[in-house]
């Protein structure tokens, strides 16, 4: 259990056939664990909610510019990546607040839990949107190279057809020709 984590509010519950409960929570804002309480079945805790500082104005410039960056790399990946719905880069467009950006965005970007976690504790706003900035920059450049993997190997599997569909065009030929 990570003592920073999210606090939210159960949106739906759902009971499924095998006996398992999906459950949609909307995040609200981030708090740390202050204190583990006893419980024989499950997990209690005393939260205490994170306050974000107000940021200086540099800070505030340097959020704008990269809440731009964020976004513009963000249709990129959702382009590169086919993972993400297209309406997302809408949703994602019209954020204005800066921290509320920076975590809708990571929690969209196919990444393990725990750099998930890590940008989940920076609690900087500029600090926490330069991570995901990186981050998505990464995700990126993997996706790119995929990508040219995958057309790499098109390339050849197609090479390879047509060579073998040649092949057996020339053998009916030859056959029919005697």
């Amino acid at each position: 259990i990570y003592k920073v984590g999210t606090i939210g509010i159960i949106i739906q519950l759902l009971r499924l056939p095998d006996g398992t409960v999906k459950v949609l929570v909307e995040g609200k804002t981030r708090g740390v664990i202050k204190e583990f309480n006893e419980a024989a079945e499950y997990f209690s805790v005393e939260v205490e909610e994170v306050e974000e500082d107000d940021e200086s104005y540099s800070d505030r410039v340097k959020s704008e510019a990269l809440m731009r960056s964020l976004n513009e790399s963000f249709v990129s990946y959702v382009k590169l990546g086919k993972k993400v719905h297209m309406e997302m880069i809408n949703t994602v467009s019209t954020i204005e607040s800066p921290s509320k950006l920076a975590d809708v965005i990571v929690s969209h970007v196919g990444v393990k839990l725990e750099e998930k976690q890590k940008i989940l504790e920076i609690l900087s706003v500029a600090e926490r949107l330069e991570a995901v900035y990186e981050l998505l920059l990464g995700e990126i450049e993997i996706l790119q190279v995929e990508k040219k993997i995958r057309s790499r190997v098109k390339k050849q599997m197609e090479r390879t057809q047509k060579e073998y569909y040649l092949n057996e065009q020339m053998q009916a030929i030859q056959k029919e020709l005697g």
